[in-house]
């Protein structure tokens, strides 16, 4: 009912990188919370490994080899996806973000693994508040949304605390 706490999992898989999760808490707090004020959420977020990513991109779409970041959207949202809407009553998913792609794609794009790990944090809780990345239009959308908070929680966090 009305009355339930909002529920935030963090769990890291990885077998080789530490993460400070109460610091990864506190970020994801933020941006929740700043993003749809009011919003209740139960959602867990992953952090793995490429062998285990590469599992799991091919299990649930199909795709072969490893990605960034897969997210499962446990909530009813009916038409979601052609346009950000009023939030929903309630963020329901799972966010897996794979911790070797971070650190590949820091070095690609000379930022830290820490910055990346943030970015798809933030990619998936944007595909859970309906933003959809399937068309040029709407990918650019979101990368700009996705921009504008990577900038604003880095304005408030030290992501090198993460790790």
């Amino acid at each position: 009912g009305p009355g339930r706490r909002s529920s935030l999992t963090l769990v890291n898989r990885h077998p080789g990188r530490e993460v400070n999760l109460p610091a990864l808490r506190r970020i994801a707090q933020a941006l929740l919370r700043e993003t749809w004020p009011g919003c209740r959420f139960d959602l867990g977020i992953y952090m793995v490994a490429a062998a285990e990513m590469a599992r799991l991109n091919e299990t649930f779409l199909r795709h072969s080899g490893s990605t960034d970041v897969i997210t499962f959207d446990y909530a009813q949202s009916p038409g979601a996806g052609a346009q950000p809407g009023p939030p929903p009553a309630l963020l329901h998913g799972e966010i897996l973000v794979c911790l070797d792609e971070a650190i590949s794609q820091a070095r690609r794009f000379r930022t830290t693994w820490q910055s990346e790990l943030i970015r798809y944090v933030v990619h998936g809780v944007l595909h859970l508040r309906g933003y959809d990345d399937r068309s040029h239009r709407l990918r650019q959308q979101m990368k700009k949304a996705e921009d504008g908070l990577v900038r604003r929680l880095a304005g408030r966090f030290d992501f090198g605390a993460l790790g």
